[in-house]
Parts: structure tokens; sequence; C-alpha cells
């Protein structure tokens, strides 16, 4: 397994360069250390921050320097806030990595920047482990007829340092009739096998005792030391003898129970208990082979005993020895190597590299190529069975840059909160096997909001229509708009923009509540002064800086009946006015016309005339343009005066009037064609004129000879002191008064 991680490891530098390149990561960088074994915790082993920022990474000071995202050994070693790499407790070795020769820890860590640091720790080996055996003494019966050169293999000693620090040769003390011979296996552990030197006689010594001395290649040795007790007994002359001294054999992962690896065969040519054959592992085959394999005592066959996995241990050597039931049996050895063959029964296996593996969350502008997570696949099968392909399932703004050990996932595609605020992602990871096996990972992608979105108002245009002479303070209509942001992103206030009404700030006019949009009259208007006013309303977010947008609202004032018609002709003295006709005036002859403005519009300014009181029997009126006309003749004994009063009415409703006194006299006929048709009244007025202006002549020219004549004992007289001039109003008015004193005469 740690053989595995190393070799994976290894490459990681060279995927991690392309992974930088692709996702345009600043840098990317690899770091070695050593460290001997049994250092106490909080050792520290290097300044992983000093050494990434000489490289050339750019790290913040005001955060931690780096985000551990993978840890072989996270309970023996750690990187703190300050970037220094430490150890967590004591480390051993021998327990770690057992006897590999190179023992290696790697973390991958990442900076606030994304960038990538690649760090491995080399274990050293300390020789604090003297070699040792199974048992304090080994016991082993030799025949007699044993030739020398007989080799017998002697119980291993084990070291469980690596290396040179291992068990490296045996001693066997004394050296006299037996020797040791130092071998090594696929495994790279050596053992020693006895080697019978000399022949031996059972009658003259039948006993032996030596002491076998395991030593490490430390400087100086440890050893560990075992006692040999050797019986010399009598043989059985012949002794069991393997078709081959070796064997391989090929079994698949996972094979079942009790099947067969091989059927061993040793024959043995006597007869009997000394012909009959035991078959049996060697003392020291593992525990672990022997979980995994049995031998049939008696057939020789050996089966699968337990769960045999490929990813556990490829190949297992099994020693095996037939010994027959005679006396001074001497067994026959034959090695029997089994290659475990890989099937494809691990399924892909996806770690996410994230702060949070289940939520991933990335801001909504985020741009394309944005790194938001690494993924490591990996498989515990070999060859094409290990081999991952990986994918991102569904249609998302995602895209999933694969490499060969490990992948990462990028924006690929505009990001919207307001349109979507989350993602499920499900990356699938398939291996080439066949049939082939694959898992799926799913996780969580957030998107974080920003202030992108401008407020936006429910209408485009806002009209409200309100009666003049409405109450200060009078609700008007409310304004609302959206934004679709979050939190203050999100949050409208409202104000209004600066503008004029009328040369007056709108301020005076208008208030708005800056929460609820809800708009307010500050004044009574009048729709006679302003019919219709507009101005802008501000809605802005609270992000920051603040988004905001404008809108225009029209306020129509509508006109209400509340002017009384103002009568302006003809001229009125205390709502009185005189009029003179002819008195030989016909029938329909116009008299006068009565003239009224309202400052109203429409129905409420549209004016209609009617005599309400008087001499409604001589006289009519025109509702509509106000002419007044005769609607008889008068004679001779007609009275001189006539009087009525006329109103002029709205149309409003209530509607409103004034009226006036229109007083009429009968004048002597001036024309006799003026009973024909109509005569204006400004004609009198003319002729009027005209009679003064002659009377005005002749008097100047009375004065002037008059003055002549007074201009006596030589004194001066300004004559220009006596002349009066009077205006066209003065004469008007001297002419009415004319009349009053002469109403039947001439003017």
């Amino acid at each position: 397994m740690w053989l595995c991680l190393c070799r994976e490891m290894d490459a990681f530098h060279i995927l991690l360069l392309l992974a930088v390149s692709w996702t345009r990561t600043r840098a990317l960088i690899n770091l070695k250390y050593t460290v001997e074994e049994e250092q106490r915790a909080g050792t520290q082993i290097a300044n992983v921050a000093k050494d990434a920022k000489d490289a050339g990474f750019v790290l913040d000071p005001r955060q931690p320097a780096f985000r551990v995202v993978s840890n072989s050994a996270p309970h023996l070693v750690d990187i703190n806030p300050s970037g220094v790499l430490v150890t967590k407790q004591k480390i051993d070795r021998d327990l770690l990595c057992r006897q590999m020769p190179k023992c290696v820890i790697s973390l991958e860590v990442m900076s606030n920047s994304m960038e990538i640091c690649v760090i491995k720790i080399e274990i050293k080996d300390l020789n604090d482990n003297a070699p040792s055996f199974p048992t304090d003494q080994i016991d082993l019966e030799i025949s007699e007829t044993a030739s020398p050169g007989t080799r017998i293999p002697l119980e291993s000693a084990y070291d469980p340092d690596s290396g040179n620090f291992g068990v490296q040769s045996y001693e066997i003390t004394p050296n006299d009739l037996f020797g040791l011979e130092i071998k090594t296996r696929g495994d790279g552990s050596r053992f020693a096998e006895l080697v019978v030197e000399k022949n031996l006689d059972r009658e003259t010594q039948s006993h032996y005792k030596y002491i076998i001395t395991a030593l490490d290649g430390g400087d100086p040795s440890n050893f560990g030391t075992v006692e040999l007790n050797i019986k010399v007994i009598d043989s059985n002359d012949n002794n069991p003898v393997f078709e081959e001294p070796s064997y391989t054999v090929n079994v698949p992962e996972n094979a079942p129970l009790n099947a067969v690896v091989i059927d061993l065969n040793a024959t043995d040519p006597d007869e009997g208990t000394n012909g009959e054959i035991v078959y049996s592992f060697n003392s020291y085959v593992s525990n672990k082979t022997r979980e995994l394999f049995k031998i049939d005592p008696k057939t020789g066959v050996i089966t699968v005993s337990g769960a045999i996995d490929y990813e556990e241990g490829h190949v297992y050597e099994i020693d095996v020895q037939a010994k027959d039931l005679g006396p001074n049996s001497i067994p026959a050895h034959c090695k029997v190597t089994v290659n475990v063959l890989d099937v494809n029964d691990n399924v892909p296996v996806i770690n996410l590299l994230s702060v949070n593996s289940e939520v991933v969350e990335v801001s909504e502008n985020a741009t394309p190529d944005y790194v938001i997570a690494l993924v490591r696949v990996s498989d515990r099968d070999s060859g094409i069975n290990g081999r991952v392909m990986c994918k991102l399932l569904g249609n998302v703004p995602f895209r999933l840059q694969e490499y060969e050990s490990f992948s990462t996932i990028l924006v690929h595609g505009k990001l919207d909160r307001e349109q979507r605020d989350q993602y499920n992602l499900t990356i699938q990871a398939k291996d080439g096997g066949n049939p082939s096996l694959q898992s799926t990972k799913s996780f969580t992608v957030r998107i974080t909001d920003e202030n992108d979105n401008h407020p936006h108002f429910s209408k485009t245009f806002y009209q409200v229509i309100v009666s003049e002479n409405n109450t200060p303070g009078a609700y008007l209509l409310s304004v609302s708009a959206r934004d679709p942001d979050l939190g203050l992103n999100g949050s409208v206030s409202y104000q209004l923009v600066p503008s004029q009404v009328r040369d007056m700030p709108v301020f005076t006019y208008v208030s708005i509540n800056p929460t609820t949009g809800d708009i307010y009259a500050l004044r009574s208007f009048n729709h006679e002064q302003t019919k219709a006013f507009e101005f802008k309303i501000s809605a802005k977010d609270g992000g920051t800086p603040p988004l905001q947008s404008n809108v225009t609202v029209r306020v129509i004032v509508v006109d209400v009946n509340d002017n009384t018609p103002v009568i302006t002709a003809p001229s009125l003295v205390n709502g009185t006015s005189e009029v003179y006709i002819p008195r030989n005036a016909g029938m329909g002859y116009l008299v006068t016309v009565v003239k009224a403005d309202d400052y109203d519009e429409g129905e409420n300014g549209r004016i209609s005339y009617e005599i309400t009181e008087g001499d409604r029997g001589f006289f009519e009126i025109d509702q509509i343009n106000g002419e007044i006309r005769t609607t008889r003749t008068f004679g001779e004994n007609s009275k001189t005066t006539y009087e009525l009063i006329v109103a002029a009415q709205d149309h409003g409703k209530p509607s409103l009037s004034a009226s006036a006194l229109i007083l009429i006299y009968l004048s002597p006929a001036l024309d006799a064609q003026e009973s024909i048709g109509s005569v204006n009244l400004s004609l009198i007025f003319i002729i009027a004129l005209g009679s003064i202006a002659a009377i005005l002549f002749v008097t100047m020219i009375f004065v002037a000879v008059k003055c002549k004549r007074d201009n006596k004992e030589i004194r001066t007289y300004n004559c220009n002191s006596r002349i009066l001039l009077w205006t066209p109003e003065e004469i008007q008015q001297e002419e009415e008064n004319q009349q009053e004193r002469h109403p039947t005469g001439a003017s």
C-alpha cells in the first residue's frame, strides 16, 4: 500500500505542473525534506512558508500561509498556521513502512492564490532494533547418515529495521561439524541453512549445542542469538523427494475458498511408515501466508483458505517440507511461488479536495476557467483495471479538466445567482476493466451573490390624477422597485431627484417615504396655475458601490369648479351698467352683449346667460353668446327706462354664477334707418364724442377772440390757462351726466 502511494506521489509533480499551466495557477513547486525517525513531537522539519516564498509563491501575511488539501500521514506531520512543517508525534519508521526500502510521507498544500506545493518527507531509518528469533531455541534431529553437504533451513531472525539495518548475516558458534550458508528470499530477507560439513556418528556423539547469531548491517551491528540443539538419530535411509525443487503457480485474487493452488507430490521408496509422507509448511512461513493458504498433510494439495487481494500482496513464497513417518526421517523441501493475478474488483474512489467536501461556494462573477475544486481519483487495481476516466454529468456551467491522477473542476459559462443559486454536480469515475466498474460522487456548488443588478421599477412611467385644492400631506401614489440581489445588495431605498417645478424645488411640492416608496403632496395644487408637473424618483440599493435606477412620475392636477364667472362686458359700476338705445329701435335690435370670463376649464368654465328678473317681456338674451335684443318696438307712450338682471352661470357641479343690473334708456331717434338695423352702442359714443369735440373747438375760438380784446394796460394775460382740456373719459362722464339731467333730450 505504501509502495503504491509513493509511486503515485512521484508522478504527482508532473501532473500538478500540467494542472497549473491549464488552470493559470501562478506556481507549483516540489519541496523535499528528510527527518530521522524517533524524533519527539513538535520537532521542526522545515519552514515551508519561507521555502515556498523563496521559490516565488505570493503569500498573504494576513491569512494562514497554506491550506492542506492532502496528507498521507495527518497523525504524524502537519503544517502550523505560520507555515512550519512539524511532527505531531514520535515517528516509528519500522511501524510506518515496515521493511520498505524507502519511507516517504507526502503532503499537497494550496496557498490562498491557488498555488500548489507538493511536499515529500523521507523518514530516515535508525538502527534502533536488534535481530530476534521467534523462539529461544531451535531443536533439530539429523540422521547420522546425513552426508556432508546436506542442508537444513533454519528459522530466520526478524529485524524491523529496513535495508542495511535489517538482518544481513548469520554466524554459528562453534564452527566444527556444521556450517552456515546465507541465502536471500524473493522479498530480500535473508535466512541461513545449516550445512553438514562432516560425517556424523550417533554412537560417538548424539547431541550438539550451538549458538546461532543474526547480525544486522549497522555500525556497530546489532545482533540476536538463539540456541541450536541438534540430536543425531539413526536414519531412515530413503528420504522423500519432490519432483521439482520449486514451483510457480498463478492464482486470481478473490479466488474462492478451498480453490486448489497446486497439488504437490513427493515420493519415498521406503515402505510402511518410512514411506508414508506428511506435508507441512516450514516453521518460518509467515502467519499472513498461513491465513491465505493451507496444505493437506496427507495429499500435499495446497488450497486457498483466506481472501486473496492483489492490492495487499502480489507474490507469496511458500516453503513446503515433506517428511516420512519412519525413524530418522530427513524431510524434503521445495518452494512454491504463488503469483496473484489482478482482477477488476475495486471501484474507483473519488475524493473532492476543497474546504468543504459537500458544498463548494463560488461567486457569480467568477470568470471562465476559474478553479473551484480539485478531484483525486484512485483505483487500487493495476494496469487497465486501475486506469480511470472521469466526467462531469449533466448540462451545467462547469467542466472537468482531467489529468492522470487528479482533475480540476472549472467554471465554464456565465453564472447568475438570480437565475440559479446552486448546482448539484455529479462526478462519474469509470475504470478500464472488463466489465468496468464505476462510482459517482455528488456535491453542491453554491453561487454567492454580487451586487450586479440595478433596482427595477414595476412600471416604466407612473402617472397620478389629483383634484386641485387637495389637502397638504395627502397620499398620491406609491412607486415600487425590486432588486433580485441578496441582503444589502437587494435592499432598495427611494429618494426624489432634485428638479424644479415652476421655479420652485420639487421638494416643496411632494415628498417620498424612502422605505415604502409612498409619495405625498406637500401643498394644495391649483389647476389654474399648474395643470401638470413631472419629477423623477431614484431607487438605490445598499451594495458597495450602490446601483440605482430612475423613473418619471407625472402628476395631473384636475380642474375643480372653484372660480365664479366674472362679467367683463358691458362695463359695470357697482354691478350696474347703463345702455342707451333709440326709441324707434325695432324688434331684434341689439341692445348690448354680455361677456363673462371663468378661469375654470371644460364644463366648469362653459358659461350660459339668462335674464333672471326685470322687464323680460321687452328683451331676450342668447344663452350662448350673451347678446341682448329687443323683442318688440317701443311707442311714444313707452317708458324711458327698463331694468334687466342678467346672470352668467357656469356648468360646474355645483354651478357658480354672477349677475349684473342692466339699465336700458330710450333716447330719441337718431337715424331713421337705425330702427331697421342693429346699432352698436359704440357708434353712439363716437357720435357723442364728435359733438363734444366740435363744441370745444368753437369754445376755444370764442375764448381766443375774447382774450385778444381784453389785452389792455400792457398786461399780458395767459389765455392758455383758461383753456380746459378734457380727457375722453371725462367727456364720456360729462355726457352721461347730461343724459341723467336730460333723459329725454339730445346728448
